[in-house]
């Protein structure tokens, strides 16, 4: 594998890391776990503006972390692929066992922590 393509491959993982980096993108995909949503009932789960949902949604569709079925006048929400709950659940559990060094790290404080974020 040439370096020039395992650098591709490693700056597409980032990408995809960076999609669950966002709290307001994290938690719309918390809310999706337990199955499809309106964009109504990710609102209220989840405490975002419509609007910000709304485009925290387009960018989690867009992703292919997301997909949307529409039903009647409603549009539907759930996680495209069953994986990423499961990564959720796997950083749940990983999170559980270093919740205290994650805490502490300021490398990782995010720029509403009063801190810049460090890539």
């Amino acid at each position: 594998m040439s370096q020039t393509y395992r650098q591709q491959a490693l700056s597409i993982k980032a990408r995809l890391f960076r999609g669950f980096a966002d709290p307001s993108r994290l938690a719309v995909l918390e809310a999706l776990r337990n199955g499809p949503r309106s964009v109504g009932e990710i609102v209220e789960a989840t405490g975002l503006s419509q609007s910000n949902t709304s485009n925290h949604l387009s960018c989690l569709h867009d992703c292919g972390l997301v997909s949307r079925m529409q039903q009647g006048r409603y549009v539907y929400y759930t996680l495209a692929d069953a994986r990423v709950a499961e990564l959720l659940s796997i950083a749940d559990t990983l999170l559980a066992d270093v919740a205290r060094g994650v805490y502490e790290c300021t490398r990782y404080m995010l720029p509403q922590e009063g801190h810049d974020a460090h890539d």
